[in-house]
């Protein structure tokens, strides 16, 4: 059975999604501050997290930032903000879903259970990833190129990650937003991509002008090249 831990403090809704998760067949520990949260979590105590931003002591940013120095549990934000530069931030700090108030309480369920899905399938998966020069440490969450640490941000290397994944397979626009971004609204264009396509380069090329990693693929979309450079 699944552990979830809720920091909110709208008492309201707190009754509403304990019941609801309680109901269906979730163990729920509840923070309504951050100081409550701390004292509360402990590494790999918990299978997922859903996170308020605005609390009477700080942000939930704040304690996603704490949690992913030792963790890579799945982290849903909720917040009234649908702020473009909010929403970007949560994901750039390790969150993996983020969803605006006022939401369907069957909405919340349902990334709630895709993401345990996701969690227990990554579990599943090899601890490593290594190909053209580049390594992936799958359960610290850090990433190498030819034996040096990258710095990452969160996104960035779930981008990585899921190239990695697909070797030598042109994947669309589309099925990569799908894949790391699963929040409501249109911030996730190709503009948007294609930003965070540059900011990987930066630091996985050798020559971000000429790419050889991540390769893009005229009016389809990218792809992760296993072979040498391309011109």
């Amino acid at each position: 059975m699944s552990k979830l831990f809720l920091l909110e403090d709208d008492l309201s809704l707190i009754s509403g999604l304990s019941f609801a998760l309680q109901k269906a067949g979730y163990n729920l520990d509840i923070a309504r501050t951050l100081q409550e949260a701390e004292s509360l979590w402990q590494e790999e105590k918990y299978d997922l997290l859903v996170l308020d931003v605005s609390l009477p002591d700080g942000s939930g940013f704040a304690f996603c930032e704490k949690v992913r120095r030792t963790s890579q549990v799945p982290i849903i934000f909720l917040t009234a903000s649908d702020a473009e530069t909010s929403i970007i931030m949560g994901l750039d700090i390790g969150g993996d879903d983020y969803i605006t108030k006022p939401f369907k309480l069957a909405v919340l369920m349902s990334r709630i259970h895709a993401l345990l899905r996701r969690s227990q399938h990554f579990r599943q998966a090899p601890e490593e990833l290594c190909s053209n020069g580049i390594t992936l440490q799958l359960l610290e969450g850090r990433a190498y190129k030819d034996g040096g640490p990258i710095e990452l941000t969160a996104t960035e290397y779930k981008l990585l990650r899921f190239f990695m994944e697909h070797p030598g397979i042109i994947l669309s626009p589309e099925q990569i937003m799908g894949r790391l971004w699963d929040c409501d609204g249109d911030f996730t264009d190709g503009n948007t991509l294609a930003v965070y396509i540059r900011r990987l380069r930066a630091k996985i090329e050798d020559d971000p002008a000429r790419p050889a990693r991540v390769i893009t693929v005229r009016r389809m979309g990218y792809k992760w090249n296993t072979g040498g450079r391309t011109q």
